[in-house]
């Protein structure tokens, strides 16, 4: 893959690793006897691994010319391989953290396999590494499909990949010896969240170059949605880690906001992560793989349009329904209530929208085990947007809040909406990418398939079961005006569901690891003639997109 960049992409991509190498270790020095110092030297060891990398092709002949005839794919090929290695790594960790709940002595007496640690370890793993990688793979497809154009060089995209890794494994890494902002879904420090801005903002400027240069004048919804997913996400990561170091030797920092205000700035972030970063860019990766899977065109282009205006205005005001019955504003609640429960009929659309491209295709989704994975994650989103729009009800939320029922609900969207999208995503796109003539083993997606929904079944019904017996049994109280039940009570009571979720999760993660084999054995397939049910080989030399009703 070096050998494939151009002398002087080459000559940068030695530049900015010995500039990541300095200040590793400026890092490592600086941070003595400090996490920041660990974080270093995994700085400084990654900077110069692939130093090493680049050198051992780095006078290798010139890439010929006729490179710019092709798509440049090899970033979203490695890019989908890291992100099943992510999610297998994840979801062990989920699992981990579901027993723990069960069998608390599975910590070994390990102050980095407690519950604090290993929980954002987990989250991170799955929504960062599994569903960012993803995102990254295929957005780098989409966009050169259906723009018609390849990316505009061969490095940003590389220092993208490689460097939102790195930014994840600093986390994961971080998390294991307590390093934690704690905030959910942005507990990585300052240092790395400057890390993740750079990368970030050159995955924005790589997606402008190439629409700039395309050649299909329209923008298909698709870009939209990978668009403001991309944009969006820097916006919250930049106000919500605004934040100022005990110094610069030292891995801790505090907010640069404080009190009612830090948590309202803190869920402003956190709903619209779950917006931006696990709506709007799987939604752009629905868009374009499930019609292309179908062989349908969207069934109304006019609603995906109105459906994305109407996303990217209501979730940026529903993030308040997180605090009800809070020091926050009552106005404030309100607001964030009234916008949750519109912004059921944007999300409605997308899923009708989806569920309706498949008319004429009903029977490809029978027999099509990948296209039934797009399927049933558009009725986990119905039914996911559907669920959040009534838990943001205050008089529901002082029912469910701080119960499993939010657990419940938000892997719902994770598990049912999140991952089966991506695995039908992958699953697509494998074979067209490798030029497969189909994946390894149908079989093995349709044992995917059936593991990965009956976890997330199981998980769900267990925790909706377990979240509304906590709420209830809380708020019970006796004739004397006392409470009814204690919360070790409580936690006895919760002990079956707990079994249960984490023997959901176990199936979930089976299933994850079947659809790493299958993944791993179809890239060392042999080379076959491309699918014809699907991207024809054709269509890699630049060729036009198949027009959709609005172009």
């Amino acid at each position: 893959m070096v050998a494939q960049l151009t002398s002087g992409e080459r000559q940068l991509s030695v530049v900015i690793l010995l500039l990541l190498a300095f200040a590793g270790l400026a890092m490592a020095v600086a941070g003595r006897g400090d996490p920041l110092g660990v974080h270093g030297f995994i700085v400084l060891a990654a900077s110069i691994g692939l130093i090493f990398v680049v050198l051992s092709a780095f006078y290798a002949p010139e890439p010929s010319a006729e490179r710019l005839d092709h798509y440049y794919d090899d970033p979203s090929k490695v890019g989908i391989v890291l992100a099943m290695g992510w999610a297998v790594v994840g979801m062990f960790l989920g699992v981990w953290v579901a027993s723990l709940l069960a069998w608390p002595d599975l910590t070994f007496d390990a102050a980095w396999a407690s519950f604090g640690r290993l929980r954002p370890a987990h989250t991170s793993a799955v929504i960062f590494g599994f569903g960012g990688n993803a995102l990254i793979a295929t957005s780098f497809h989409v966009l050169q499909r259906t723009s018609r154009a390849r990316l505009p060089d061969q490095f940003s995209p590389w220092f993208v990949l490689i460097g939102y890794n790195l930014f994840c494994v600093i986390a994961a890494a971080g998390y294991f010896m307590g390093v934690t902002q704690s905030k959910e879904y942005a507990e990585p420090e300052w240092y790395a969240d400057i890390w993740l801005v750079i990368v970030w903002v050159t995955y924005f400027a790589i997606y402008i170059r190439t629409l700039a240069r395309r050649k299909e004048p329209h923008i298909y919804v698709a870009n939209w949605y990978y668009m403001a997913f991309i944009l969006v996400v820097a916006i919250l990561h930049i106000v919500n880690n605004l934040a100022v170091p005990v110094s610069f030797g030292h891995a801790k920092s505090y907010s640069a906001f404080s009190g009612v205000q830090d948590a309202m700035v803190q869920w402003w972030y956190g709903h619209n992560a779950v917006a931006f970063f696990l709506t709007a860019g799987f939604l752009g990766m629905m868009y374009y793989y499930l019609p292309k899977r179908a062989g349908r065109p969207i069934y109304s282009y006019r609603l995906s349009i109105i459906s994305f205006w109407g996303i990217t205005f209501m979730y940026m005001w529903a993030g308040s329904h997180h605090l009800h019955y809070t020091a926050l504003p009552h106005w404030v609640q309100t607001l964030g209530m009234t916008f949750s429960v519109v912004l059921l009929v944007p999300s409605w659309a997308s899923a009708g929208n989806a569920l309706a491209t498949l008319n004429g295709a009903w029977h490809k989704v029978r027999d099509d085990a990948t296209l039934r994975f797009m399927m049933a994650s558009a009725v986990f989103y119905g039914l996911t947007t559907f669920e959040g729009s009534f838990m943001a009800i205050r008089p529901v939320n002082s029912l469910s809040h701080y119960t499993d029922w939010t657990v419940g609900h938000v892997h719902a969207g994770a598990l049912g909406w999140v991952a089966l999208i991506t695995f039908g995503s992958i699953y697509a796109v494998v074979p067209w990418l490798w030029k497969r003539e189909r994946m390894y083993s149908a079989r093995l997606i349709e044992v995917h398939f059936w593991l990965a929904l009956s976890g997330t079944v199981i998980y769900v019904f267990a925790m909706w079961n377990s979240g509304i017996i906590q709420g209830l049994m809380w708020r019970t109280y006796n004739e004397s005006g006392t409470l009814t039940y204690s919360f070790i009570e409580s936690m006895v009571a919760m002990h079956p569901y707990y079994i249960a979720r984490a023997f959901g999760g176990l199936l979930f993660l089976l299933g994850a690891i079947v659809g790493s084999y299958n993944v791993w054995m179809t890239i060392r397939g042999h080379a076959t003639a491309a699918s014809k049910s699907g991207e024809d080989a054709p269509e890699r030399r630049l060729a036009p997109v198949a027009a959709q009703p609005a172009e």
